[in-house]
């Protein structure tokens, strides 16, 4: 078996679409970088690659055996070992992942530059391990889990603010107030006015959704600022993604 040492890592926990487990060129100070001392490096083929990159369903069992107590952490000068953790590439992308102890990929890292190369190289010419998945369920996507399509070439910041707007958007449909909707429909495009009073909440709730699930853009930046006022732990997110990324830019410069 293969095996990486002094990996730096930064986990996303829980996450289920890739698109969140950020590339290192959107990691922040404040993440939390972790080194792992000695970790297995496993070639599996492109279907379980994806399906652990996008997924949070039961990993195979063969895997699993396979990587147990293999990987090492250091903290404190103490080195602990880790139940079930890898660093899986399927020759075109690269991912860590560890269980937690579990049998799901908790928590995923993408990997630093320099280290992902080293995969790369690492695994050349070797063939990939087979592990038969045992009847996943279909990934299904909704409005508090966007596809990759929804989210493609949005930075961390956007990502995160437009999954804010759509559970402002999953909490207006919900609201006692429906006719609210009408108002939030003409803040978004005031060329519907015409139409509003002959809709349904539901109607015009949904000419909302469709028009603000795709890309990203200053109008749904301003909306989304304007949906989340007096509803405390939205505006909580909304303040801390704002705050941090701006910390992350004057890091930068």
């Amino acid at each position: 078996m293969l095996y990486m040492h002094d990996l730096w890592v930064n986990w996303f926990e829980g996450e289920e679409n890739g698109y969140n487990v950020c590339h290192f060129h959107e990691w922040r100070k404040e993440d939390g970088i972790e080194l792992v001392d000695q970790i297995p490096l496993l070639v599996i083929e492109e279907e379980l690659f994806r399906f652990i990159e996008n997924d949070l369903q039961e990993l195979p069992k063969g895997l699993l055996d396979d990587i147990h107590k293999r990987t090492y952490m250091k903290k404190n000068q103490e080195r602990k070992t880790i139940d079930y953790a890898a660093v899986v590439t399927d020759g075109k992308s690269v991912l860590v992942f560890d269980t937690l102890g579990y049998s799901l990929p908790v928590k995923k890292s993408r990997l630093i530059p320099r280290q992902e190369r080293l995969v790369f190289d690492m695994v050349e010419g070797k063939r990939a391990s087979i592990y038969h998945l045992q009847n996943p369920a279909p990934k299904e996507y909704h409005i508090l889990s966007l596809s990759p399509e929804k989210m493609a070439g949005l930075t961390r910041r956007e990502r995160q603010l437009k999954q804010l707007l759509m559970m402002a958007l999953d909490h207006l449909r919900h609201s006692d107030h429906p006719e609210e909707v009408g108002y939030w429909l003409t803040e978004w495009d005031p060329s519907q006015y015409g139409l509003i009073k002959g809709l349904t909440a539901e109607s015009a709730w949904h000419r909302l959704y469709y028009g603000a699930i795709e890309g990203w853009s200053q109008q749904h930046e301003d909306l989304c600022g304007k949906l989340i006022k007096g509803q405390p732990f939205f505006e909580t997110m909304w303040q801390s993604e704002n705050q941090k990324s701006t910390q992350h830019l004057n890091s930068q410069n």
